[in-house]
């Protein structure tokens, strides 16, 4: 007897995925519950590699799954509490068309609600598994917690993500785990450090931000992700004021709050004072701190390792306390939050004016405030114990990792470029010289200045002359070395002394260049179309990197020029007022002495 037959589409590709309408009838869900219901499980549309085998044939493009993602779904207890929630709201829609009061607000009392916590253990076995996820976590987070209360989102939602970020950066000014600030147009990006994984928040501009309207986005399911998102961000905030040794839910010190007390104006205000992010929070039980020092191991491979982690630690350690010492002061058209948020979080005192928001420890008026945060134009009464600084001075001295002189950032002065640190440049990439000099900090090293540079090419021009004299002392002596052998040879033989050959640099740039094709030849030719791609993309980046330097110079030059003559419009104002003398000779005698 043969072997059974196979037939077509009953095994390989074709048996792997299934259509959305396939799964639907295998769920008896609904596509809103489904939707939602693979949102909070993780289960997203797959791409097969053969689609035309995947959909047996058919040649139409369809949304596919994994049919073991589909039977892992059919087990959640969720499905249940969809089908409950659906039985309830057929019950409420009873009794109101009956008109029944009383068994409507029975009903709504014992409302089903969704617990996802075994989800959170579910998709993350581990906190480190977690953490790689925060970035999307926040970001959405703190969009939601901006929200105005006139959107179609639940108001409790908002109040929770305000709360759940809220937390999340008291931990962060507590851990002093802020790296890297950057402000663009989306808005203001935040890297900080937990546990030894980067974790890069981007936070929305709170002055003047107006949320996309509902016809561009659709709430509904940016909320499915928020729902899972906050029972998330409540474990991760537990487990890091945990490890940080601070009570959850934060407590200030001081101030005596009941948590379920009724009033709520009384814990309007206590949140509002939590808000502000300038008390320090209680503490589970005081405990001495301890200095972490780097292991070192003996060994020859990781000497040079172990100063890199040394010098990283040293950096880091150093930004902690960037601030410390330092007291500022927040005007009222300066966004409060990130300003206070960035000096917390590098051991600084802040504070503002009271009637603009809770929680401020000093006034304007405080003799021993070092900085006063500003942007505006002019102020009206300076103090001249302190520093009147636009605000871009802290989120540069972040990225430098060390005080910035505050002459470039003072009221009205022409603001440095804002350089990104999260940009990773590629050979050939065009790096502006702010970019260049903050790369020199983080590798140790001090760029020389103005001064020192031009001391250089001087030095430099000094050693060409010199070494032309050189050159030409040598060939005299040559020929007058020729000369006495010729005379010489006949009478005796004489040993001369010899002089270095010049390499051939031209020479040797030919030979390396033929090298080159040599090793081009070498590749293979599956390989070939790959590596061309790569040679053009870099002269493309070369030819960019070009045109972005001319651009520069050429801004600087025209910078250059405008300077000039607005400086002599004014000396020329100034000129002209003095009377002048009709001779042109009384006249040159007279600017030069003004002059």
């Amino acid at each position: 007897m043969g072997a059974r037959m196979k037939k077509k589409y009953e095994a390989g590709e074709a048996t792997k995925y299934i259509t959305r309408a396939q799964a639907l009838k295998k769920l008896q869900l609904n596509l809103k519950d489904f939707r939602r219901l693979c949102i909070l499980k993780g289960v997203y549309p797959r791409e097969p590699n053969n689609r035309k085998k995947a959909q047996k044939g058919k040649l139409d493009k369809k949304t596919l799954y994994y049919v073991k993602d589909i039977r892992f779904l059919s087990h959640e207890p969720l499905i249940w509490k969809f089908r409950e929630f659906k039985v309830f709201m057929r019950k409420i829609k009873t009794a109101m068309e009956k008109g029944d009061r009383e068994t409507a607000n029975r009903l709504k009392e014992n409302k089903p609600s969704l617990q996802l916590d075994h989800l959170v253990k579910e998709r993350y076995p581990t906190f480190v598994d977690a953490l790689n996820d925060l970035d999307d976590c926040l970001t959405l987070c703190f969009f939601y917690s901006t929200l105005p209360r006139d959107t179609k989102v639940p108001s409790a939602l908002i109040a929770l993500c305000r709360r759940l970020t809220v937390e999340f950066m008291h931990y962060v000014i507590a851990a002093k785990a802020l790296r890297k600030v950057f402000i663009s147009v989306k808005g203001i990006y935040y890297q900080v450090e937990i546990k030894g994984q980067t974790v890069t928040i981007l936070i929305n501009h709170q002055r003047g931000f107006k949320p996309t309207s509902a016809s561009d986005v659709d709430y509904r399911i940016m909320t499915n992700f928020v729902d899972f998102y906050t029972t998330m961000l409540g474990f991760i905030n537990f487990r890091l004021y945990h490890s940080v040794n601070l009570l959850y839910p934060p407590k200030l010190p001081g101030i005596n709050f009941n948590e379920n007390s009724s009033d709520d104006m009384a814990n309007e205000e206590y949140n509002e004072l939590v808000a502000a992010l300038n008390l320090s929070l209680v503490a589970n039980v005081p405990q001495e701190e301890e200095e972490l020092q780097i292991d070192e191991f003996p060994t020859a491979d990781g000497a040079e390792k172990l100063e890199e982690a040394k010098k990283d630690a040293e950096a880091i350690k150093r930004l902690q306390s960037l601030f410390k010492g330092l007291k500022f002061f927040v005007s009222r058209e300066v966004p409060r939050e990130s300003v206070v948020f960035v000096i917390r979080s590098c051991d600084g005192e802040v504070s503002w004016d009271s009637s603009i928001f809770p929680g401020a420890t000093y006034d304007e008026t405080d003799e021993s405030i070092t900085h006063q945060i500003v942007d505006r134009p002019s102020v009206d009464k300076q103090y001249l114990s302190r520093y009147y600084i636009q605000p871009q001075w802290l989120f540069d001295c972040i990225n430098f990792r060390r005080l910035l002189p505050v002459e470039d950032y003072f009221i009205g002065a022409t603001l440095p470029p804002h350089i990104s640190p999260f940009v990773t440049e590629r050979l050939g990439d065009y790096i502006p010289p702010e970019r260049q000099m903050l790369l020199a900090l983080e590798r140790g090293e001090t760029l020389p200045t103005e001064d020192e540079e031009e001391e250089e090419e001087i030095e430099e021009e000094s050693d060409d002359d010199s070494s032309a004299d050189d050159e030409e002392k040598p060939a005299k002596s040559e020929i007058s070395n020729s000369n006495v052998v010729k005379e010489n040879t006949s009478k005796r033989m004489k040993v001369l002394r010899g002089r270095v050959e010049m390499p051939d640099v031209k020479a040797m740039d030919e030979e390396e260049k033929e090298h080159y094709k040599f090793r081009e030849l070498m590749i293979r030719n599956k390989d070939k179309r790959l590596y061309r791609s790569m040679m053009k993309n870099r002269k493309n980046r070369e030819r960019e990197a070009k045109r972005l330097e001319n651009k520069r110079k050429y801004h600087e030059l025209e910078a250059k020029g405008s300077k000039d003559k607005t400086a002599g419009k004014e000396l020329t104002a100034k000129w002209s007022v003095q009377p002048l003398s009709t001779t042109p000779g009384a006249q040159i005698k007279k600017t030069k002495k003004d002059a």
